[in-house]
């Protein structure tokens, strides 16, 4: 019997259950080690609010002729980009969503990519 008690226990030669990278008995004690405190769990990096394009430039027509000015707002694949990435306040996005699709129907911006 205690042959066999030795053949199953995690000193036989097979790794402890819990041993694996990132399971720990609580937070910090995995490789990265401990997660940053503070309101909301940020660390040391400040991410600067986004200011409306639009805005700060003071445009209030957004032309959809202009596909330079469009361009970036439309990702890779032809979707419009949300304005939580982009910045652009509300107004204005429902301006430059309907200034996209304006471009789309008469062919300066693509619907989709070529693949």
């Amino acid at each position: 019997m205690a042959e066999e008690n030795q053949a199953r226990s995690p000193e036989a030669g097979a790794p402890a259950p819990h041993s694996g990278p990132g399971q720990g008995s609580g937070p910090g004690s995995g490789p990265r080690g401990p997660r940053p405190s503070g309101p909301g769990g940020r660390g040391k990096f400040f991410r600067r609010k986004k200011v409306c394009k639009f805005c700060t430039e003071k445009i209030d027509a957004i032309p959809y002729r202009d596909v330079r000015l469009l361009q970036p707002f439309v990702a890779e694949r032809g979707k419009i980009v949300p304005r939580r990435l982009t910045g652009v306040c509300t107004t204005h996005q429902r301006r430059l969503t309907r200034a996209i699709k304006q471009a789309r129907n008469i062919a300066l911006l693509p619907f989709a990519t070529r693949h």
